[in-house]
């Protein structure tokens, strides 16, 4: 559920322009489409899933705004640059970033946690964060925000996610220091810590028996939803209502 059929917008980020990575499908597409409903432009990353971006994209047009796809690899640095280039030519302005492209695969055993798994996590999440982070902040000004995808995980650790868990706590730690070298230029920047999210990310690599009970050890007893956790880079994405946050992680977990 990404929609949000719930949320009213009220121009919070009338005429801004937001870069998304991982914007075609799960949260990051629940952002968009939000982000185009408080007045934003939106250009989206996403790896392979064309069908995806396109609908992604018909839903941010559907909101009255404008939509650049871009595909593409985030473990990429040139890529990455080439994307907030494109970006800048297509709207010649860019206000926020948001990280969010993701890999996760369960590995039960860190005997089992090959060579070639542990460097997709890490370069995916980690390096795909710092290169856009590093392509956009040129770019960005004195009210600019950039927001990072952190996980429970990060806080907590998860048993099949080592490497996973490893990236997302990386992701906070980030998101402090960077905030910290950019207070003086008027940029903010935070993360978003979702517990268990019904996102195509969270049950492709599990069996159904597994899928039918996630979320379920919340205090929820649930997952949540796409639509349920994009309000938060509303909120921290829009310097109308966050502007004295900076270099904070926001879980939204279901309840401790």
């Amino acid at each position: 559920m990404y929609d949000a059929p719930f949320y009213q917008g009220s121009g919070k980020l009338k005429d801004k322009v937001a870069l998304i990575t991982g914007g075609d499908s799960g949260i990051g597409r629940s952002v968009a489409i939000l982000f185009a409903r408080e007045g934003a432009d939106v250009a989206i990353v996403h790896l392979d899933e064309v069908q995806d971006a396109g609908d992604t994209k018909a839903a941010i047009e559907k909101e009255g705004r404008e939509c650049l796809i871009i595909r593409g690899d985030v473990k990429d640095a040139s890529f990455c640059k080439k994307a907030v280039e494109k970006t800048m030519t297509r709207f010649s302005r860019l206000d926020v970033l948001v990280n969010n492209a993701a890999f996760q695969v369960h590995t039960a055993d860190i005997e089992d946690l090959t060579d070639e798994h542990f460097d997709e996590t890490l370069k995916t999440n980690l390096y795909g964060y710092f290169y856009m982070a590093k392509a956009a902040i040129p770019h960005l000004n004195n009210g600019s925000a950039i927001i990072n995808t952190g996980s429970v995980t990060g806080l907590e650790g998860s048993k099949g996610l080592l490497d996973y868990s490893m990236t997302k706590g990386g992701i906070h730690a980030f998101t402090k220091a960077l905030s910290s070298q950019l207070v003086p230029r008027g940029i903010r920047v935070n993360a978003v810590a979702p517990g268990p999210v019904w996102t195509p990310l969270n049950p492709s690599d599990k069996e159904a028996d597994d899928v039918a009970t996630f979320g379920s050890k919340t205090p929820m007893k649930r997952a949540a939803q796409p639509e349920e956790i994009a309000p938060a880079y509303v909120f921290l994405a829009s310097p109308q209502v966050s502007s004295y946050i900076t270099g904070e992680i926001l879980p939204i977990v279901g309840g401790y």
